[in-house]
């Protein structure tokens, strides 16, 4: 027979991972800010928050495999 499939995202799992997305964005730009080159306040908000989304984007697709790794270790402890 086959094994009853689990749901490897849950809406907890999405806010958890959410909360943890946003602030790992405000903390990278708090870091990359000061480096841009420019006195500009709009040109440092555009570039650092341009840096910023995309080592976002790689943090959240950290998280999301991760999370599926782990469950699928847990998965087989069980078996």
């Amino acid at each position: 027979m086959s094994q009853p499939v689990t749901k490897l995202v849950t809406p907890v799992s999405l806010l958890v991972d959410a909360v943890l997305t946003i602030a790992f964005f405000i903390g990278i730009y708090t870091l990359v800010a000061p480096h841009v080159p420019s006195n500009d306040k709009k040109m440092v908000m555009l570039w650092g928050g341009l840096c910023a989304a995309c080592m976002t984007g790689v943090f959240w697709l950290a998280v999301q495999m991760f999370r599926v790794v782990l469950q699928a270790q847990r998965a087989d402890r069980k078996k």
